[in-house]
């Protein structure tokens, strides 16, 4: 059977729980006392807003409830227990809003608290003076209307952003709405054009809110300092008719200046001021014009008005007129001679003076007349008219200039008759002539016609001295005149007046003078270097005269000096030092003959054979001044006597030169062969070389590195490279020289390889050295029928490969060369296993044959020769045993080996003087 749904289960646990809160209530009210309660109990709440209002209460069954209120409301929600009801517009500062409830016979009640709040939507400051004078109070005054509650209002009062007085309401009661803040305050300079302002703050963080702020629109305050003096008026006591006169107006300790208005007139007439500003003065200035409607007295104002206040002058000033005066000639420009009539006239109450001379009275002109003269051309005349205004004398004048035509006159102060003017500098040529109308002046040479230009800046030139008329002209004459023109200049010594060369003759008399140009005319003076007495007179020439002098050349204008070179010329003659009377000539050197003579000019030398084989011949000579390339004597110069001639334009002389020629030491192959060769054992000897030359060349030969030690005949240490130099008085000559020492041959070894056993079939190799210069030729003699022997390239080395019987036997090394020949013999035997080899006879052999037979034999090679030769060991296999010529060993028997040296051509040498056996065994 299903369960009950789900639904059902949580109706009857509400069920339930309704009656357990019944039983709870009825519990309640018999235990516990009943309330009623209203949130919000105490509210804020902007002017003009809305607040929900929740009255509730405990009582499980109230009778009756509801909520007591002024306030308007816009809706109501109820409950059993509760009440909500909305009160819109809310505008009254404090209300006490009452919920009730009926509850057993008893009211239940709960008393609120609503409040309002005006934000400070209007912050108003009063208006501030137009003009505040420095120095003084006025007053800062703030309101803020209904804004509140007053409590929490602060007020500020502000210049720009400068706090001035800061004020808070707190204290005030609740209901207080508006505020007013109000500050005295003392106006200074630095206020002018400052901002002042009022700023409302409404703080309501307290109670949850925000803070609320506003400020006042700011108004400018301007303040002002004006001085109580009076404007200083400067202006002219007397003004003419027509004329303008400045006017001025000043004042100081103005602040601020440039706010100042200035009123300144002249009776009626207003002027316009140009006003100027320094600091806190004021400077106002115009220019016044007076009509002849003013004439008379009349009142000149400047009025200057600051912050309402004003500051004024007034100054009297008499407006006058008083006409130029009248100055007329009769003839303004008249010819010379002529009577010319001047008068001078002026207005009423004037009176006129010309020249001095006053009118009889005032308004009555005056006059002359006059003769006019040249004198009177340009003449001013002068009328002076006075007129007394206001206790003042003033006076006015006007001047007039009479022209008299006359020709023209040339003074000396204006075109003298000389000019003299110095050369370079530019300089305006002036030549002026009075007259009127002004005349033209004219200067030409009267010769050749040139003019002169006048009135123009230029250089001053030599071309321009000499004379010139001048004529000066215009329509009333002429006038003519002359003049010379002197141009000076410093002095000049050119090459024709003072050459820069000059030649004497030695022997004669000549003066030095040196002519120079310039004006005024120079002086002229000449010293010679270094010495200070100036020559004068005549001189007899000396050589010593030639030299340097220093001329020099002064006038008024300056100085010129110039360097004069004197050269001194003489014939020629011949100094033995210089040229020689006896000359020697090495060869090869390319030397020249130096003859130089003295004379000037330079004589021409010339030098010829005059006998023998140098008769005809022309001697080449050294030139007096060698240069780069000097000329050499290229061939063979001829000895003998030679005549030197020397000529120059001023003579000629002749010396006689004995010429003789030598040689340095030479030497060649023919002379001193470079390789040179000596023969061992020969009595030693000197080297061959010798050397050409004049005088003789002594030779000395030494050899390089190693002294050559001293020996009666030659060695093969000889040998070596030698140097050898020749020597004379004109130089040295050196040589190499190679020596090579030759010897005859010697065959120093004759050795057989292996040296140890080899079988019937196995291999050998004889060796043979020789020691020979030059080398020797190496040959070789073996038995007769020994097959396949091979030599080496130069037959040192004898080769046999498979021994057999046949190449048992006497083998022979000889060794020659062109200074002999030299021999030695060696025995090869092959028998049975045992190879035998033996230096020296057959009896020597079986004699070791005999001593050995069923023994293990050794080899060994002994020397037997003088100890000269070695025996070397055998391999493992063998021993050398020495066999000499005696016997010596087993048996006795003697066994021979020859070897000998001989001479080439002649027989071989006998058998004897080296035996020795080598016998090899095989393994």
């Amino acid at each position: 059977m299903p369960g009950p749904s789900p639904g059902l289960c949580r109706a009857l646990l509400g069920l339930w729980a309704a009656l357990g809160l019944g039983f709870l209530g009825l519990s309640a009210v018999a235990q516990e006392p009943f309330w009623a309660d209203l949130q919000p109990r105490v509210a804020l709440v902007e002017r003009g807003g809305s607040l929900w209002l929740n009255c509730s209460t405990n009582c499980p069954r109230p009778e009756r409830g509801g909520l007591e209120t002024s306030l308007r409301r816009n809706g109501t929600q109820r409950g059993l227990r509760w009440l909500a009801r909305q009160l819109v517009d809310i505008r009254e500062p404090e209300t006490q809003p009452v919920c009730f409830f009926r509850c057993a016979r008893r009211t239940l009640q709960a008393r609120g608290l609503i409040r309002t709040f005006q934000r400070p939507d209007r912050v108003e400051l009063v208006p501030l003076p137009a003009w505040q004078p420095v120095g003084e109070n006025f007053t800062l005054s703030c309101r803020v209307p209904g804004a509140g509650p007053r409590g929490s209002l602060t007020l500020t009062l502000l210049r720009g952003a400068q706090e001035l007085i800061r004020r808070s309401f707190a204290g005030e009661p609740p209901r207080a709405r508006g505020a007013v803040l109000t500050a005295t305050v003392l106006a200074r300079r630095e206020d002018h054009g400052a901002n002042f302002s009022c700023r409302a703050e409404l703080d309501l963080r307290p109670h949850g809110l925000g803070l609320f702020e506003n400020s006042s629109a700011p108004r400018q305050l301007r303040t002002f300092a004006l001085s109580p003096d009076r404007p200083r008026l400067a202006a002219p006591r007397l003004l003419e008719v027509g004329s303008e006169r400045p006017v001025s107006c000043a004042l100081d300790e103005l602040f601020p200046a440039s706010e100042a208005w200035v009123y300144l007139a002249l009776g009626d007439q207003r002027l316009s001021p140009e006003i100027t500003f320094e600091g806190d003065a004021l400077m106002a200035t115009a220019t016044a014009t007076a009509s002849a409607e003013q004439e008379g007295a009349s009142q000149l104002v400047c009025n200057v008005t600051l912050g309402g206040e004003s500051r004024e002058t007034r100054e009297n000033v008499t407006i006058y007129s008083f006409p130029a005066p009248v100055l007329t000639l009769s003839e303004p420009t008249i010819p010379e001679g002529k009577v010319v009539t001047v008068s001078c006239s002026a207005g009423a109450r004037v009176l006129v003076t010309l020249d001095g001379i006053p009118a009889v009275v005032p308004g009555q002109p005056t006059q002359l007349q006059l003769n006019t003269t040249e004198d009177d051309d340009r003449r001013s005349f002068f009328c002076d008219a006075t007129l007394e205004v206001d206790g003042e004398t003033l006076s006015k004048n006007k001047s007039a200039e009479l022209r008299v035509l006359y020709a023209p006159r040339l003074d000396d102060s204006d075109c003298p008759r000389s000019w003299t003017w110095p050369e370079g500098p530019e300089q305006t040529l002036r030549c002026e002539a009075r007259g009127n109308p002004a005349p033209s002046v004219h200067c030409a040479r009267p010769d050749s016609g040139a003019v002169l230009a006048l009135g123009l800046l230029g250089p001053v030139t030599r071309a321009l001295a000499g004379t010139y008329r001048c004529t000066a002209a215009n329509v009333q004459g002429q006038a003519v005149k002359d003049v010379t023109l002197t141009v000076e200049y410093a002095p000049a010594l050119d090459s024709v007046g003072c050459p820069e060369h000059i030649t004497w003759l030695e022997g004669t008399e000549v003066s030095l003078s040196c002519v120079a140009h310039g004006v005024p005319p120079p002086t002229v003076s000449c010293v010679r270097s270094g010495e200070a007495r100036v020559l004068e007179g005549l001189l007899h020439v000396v050589r010593e005269h030639a030299g340097t002098y220093r001329c020099e050349a002064t006038n008024a204008r300056g100085s010129a000096a110039k360097t004069v070179a004197v050269t001194v010329e003489y014939g020629p003659s011949f100094e033995e030092p210089s040229c020689p009377s006896n000359w020697t000539w090495v060869e090869g050197s390319g030397q020249l003959f130096s003859c130089e003579v003295d004379g000037k000019p330079e004589p021409s030398v010339e030098c010829i054979g005059s006998e023998g084989t140098s008769e005809g011949m022309l001697l080449p000579l050294a030139p007096p001044d060698p240069g780069p390339r000097v000329p050499r004597i290229s061939s063979e110069l001829v000895p003998g006597i030679y005549v030197c001639n020397a000529t120059n334009r001023h003579g000629s002389v002749v010396k006689t030169v004995a010429v003789s020629t030598e040689s340095p030491p030479q030497m060649d192959e023919s002379t001193c062969p470079s390789h040179q060769t000596w023969l061992e054992g020969t009595e030693a000897a000197a080297l061959a070389c010798a050397a050409r030359g004049r005088p003789s060349p002594q030779v000395r030969c030494s050899r390089e590195g190693v002294p050559r030690p001293q020996r009666l005949r030659v060695s093969r240490e000889d040998a070596g490279t030698y140097r050898c130099l020749a020597t004379n008085t004109h130089g040295t000559d050196a040589r190499t020289v190679t020596v090579g020492v030759e010897y005859r041959p010697v065959v120093a070894e004759l050795a057989a390889s292996p040296p140890g056993g080899v079988r019937p079939g196995g291999n050998f190799t004889l060796t043979c050295r020789a020691e020979a210069w030059p080398p020797a030729q190496i040959s070789w003699r073996a038995p007769p029928g020994a097959p396949n022997i091979g030599l080496s390239s130069n037959n040192s080395t004898l080769s046999v490969a498979g021994a057999m019987g046949s190449h048992g036997g006497e083998y022979e090394c000889a060794a020659t060369n062109a200074h002999g020949r030299h021999a030695r013999r060696i025995t090869v035997r092959v028998a049975g296993p045992w190879l035998w080899v033996a230096v020296g006879g057959a009896a020597g052999g079986a004699a070791l044959l005999a001593a050995g037979a069923g023994l293990a034999f050794y080899v060994q090679s002994t020397a037997c020769k003088k100890g000269e030769y070695n025996v070397q060991e055998a391999e493992s296999s063998g021993e050398a045993v020495c066999l000499n010529g005696a016997g010596g060993g087993a048996g006795g028997s003697t066994a021979a080996a020859e070897g000998g040296t001989e001479a080439a051509g002649t027989a071989e040498a006998q058998a004897g003087g080296e035996v020795f056996a080598i016998q090899l065994t095989s393994a």
